[in-house]
């Protein structure tokens, strides 16, 4: 543990953003998981769509870099695509 005031600070802020990103990573892969788990085209759409959002805010938020968002969701609807015959 820190003695010096700033550290303790440090130390604070670090566990409060570690904890926020992991959540945030979390609603990520809960949201793939979702789009590739769906039985029917149309809960497909609808979950493609969330996790398109959830991607987006991610890349905003800095969790993701853009390109791996991108990279992320071109993946995921090209399934959907190829399992449903629909796009986005």
């Amino acid at each position: 543990m820190p003695i010096i005031k700033s550290s303790i600070k440090d130390v604070r802020r670090t566990k409060t953003r570690t904890a926020r990103n992991s959540a945030e990573k979390n609603k990520i892969r809960t949201a793939m998981k979702a789009v590739r788990s769906a039985k029917t085209a149309e809960e497909a759409k609808a979950a493609l769509k969330v996790a398109m959002k959830v991607m987006d805010k991610a890349h905003s938020h800095g969790i993701l870099k853009k390109q791996t968002a991108s990279r992320n969701v071109a993946r995921l609807s090209s399934f959907v695509h190829k399992q449903f015959g629909a796009k986005k």
